[in-house]
């Protein structure tokens, strides 16, 4: 059998799906005939980012869904089950934060930070087992981020201190790829496969607008440029296809490489 790229019958759930990166991704996997669905709290977000491909496609869906709750996580996942009968992959992209200063940060902020970027991963891993155990297959997509690899450098943001990211999330990053690999060894006996993407520089389109901090992101990369959307998606539709079916544990970072220097 040749594996493809072709996504054409996969049932793809994402939590995060309409934000700038998330809906990079979704066209992407849209594009490539994936029937998907994404999860989040807010569904006129949704349709105003998916305008569009909406008025194009029937293969793109929202299910009312908050990662702060295992029962609402469920629930969704139950919901696209029986709509479907399968779900074959499930990209966890959506994080909650707040807090960001290294020294005066609350305790109760941190809490939230690693909650929302770390503890919600977990519960939507927890909660797909059952679907993939009983279907014999499937995949898992984590999103993690270079700062779960590496320490910011902090001279980047001597200028820029309102961009400054904050501790708890590269900790939480840098948990997401360990629990990627955890559940890559404990899934593996059931055909499950769990990897992890880690994004380098990408920054939101309201950030691209202080021109000079995006200089000096792009001046920390080989490539000397940030990324866009579209560099991002192709390592989701990769890991999402048949062609990936023996790569498991593994942490696919897309940086431009800035890790590497």
């Amino acid at each position: 059998m040749v594996y493809t790229f072709n996504l054409k019958n996969k049932v793809i759930l994402l939590t995060g799906g309409y934000g700038y990166l998330g809906k990079g991704i979704v066209e992407s996997l849209v594009f490539h005939e994936a029937t998907v669905y994404i999860l989040g709290r807010s569904e006129s977000k949704f349709k105003a980012a998916f305008e569009g491909i909406l008025s194009e496609s029937s293969e793109l869906h929202f299910v009312a869904c908050d990662i702060i709750s295992s029962e609402s996580i469920a629930e969704a996942f139950r919901y696209v089950y029986g709509q479907e009968g399968r779900i074959d992959v499930l990209i966890n992209n959506a994080f909650y934060s707040r807090g960001q200063s290294p020294e005066t940060m609350k305790d109760e902020d941190w809490d939230f930070g690693i909650d929302g970027a770390l503890s919600s991963v977990f519960r939507s891993i927890k909660a797909i087992i059952p679907f993939f155990k009983e279907k014999g297959s499937g995949k898992i997509i984590n999103v993690s981020s270079m700062y779960g690899i590496v320490a910011p450098q902090f001279e980047i943001y001597d200028e820029f201190p309102q961009y400054l990211n904050p501790p708890h999330y590269g900790a939480a990053k840098a948990g997401v790829i360990q629990l990627t690999k955890y559940y890559a060894s404990y899934l593996g006996q059931y055909n499950i496969q769990v990897n992890a993407v880690t994004p380098g520089p990408f920054p939101s389109e309201s950030v691209q607008q202080s021109g000079g901090f995006v200089q000096a992101l792009a001046h920390k990369t080989s490539l000397n440029r940030i990324g866009k959307p579209e560099d991002l998606a192709g390592a989701f539709v990769f890991l999402a296809a048949d062609t990936s079916n023996f790569i498991t544990g593994q942490n696919i970072v897309v940086d431009g490489g800035w890790t590497s220097k």
